[in-house]
């Protein structure tokens, strides 16, 4: 079971909340050719280690926050 530490409501189970993504990803301004959105869409990184995550508290304080989570143990700590 993977606990995340919402900053509203403390720890809860991962059931409460949904996965946002990597964070940190600039959304494309201006014109944007097919392959700049494919890259935008599908293209993120895969580290095996220590990596920052958009979360949102669908079945609590509905707030987006971000974590970093190490991808393979799974511990959590807020980021920086």
């Amino acid at each position: 079971m993977l606990l995340i530490d919402c900053p509203h409501c403390g720890s809860r189970d991962e059931n409460e909340f949904h996965y946002g993504g990597q964070a940190g990803i600039a959304y494309p301004t201006g014109q944007t050719s097919d392959e700049e959105w494919a890259g935008y869409v599908f293209l993120r990184d895969n580290p095996k280690g220590w990596f920052h995550e958009r979360w949102f508290h669908a079945h609590g304080c509905r707030t987006w926050f971000t974590v970093e989570r190490h991808t393979v143990t799974h511990e959590i700590r807020k980021a920086p």
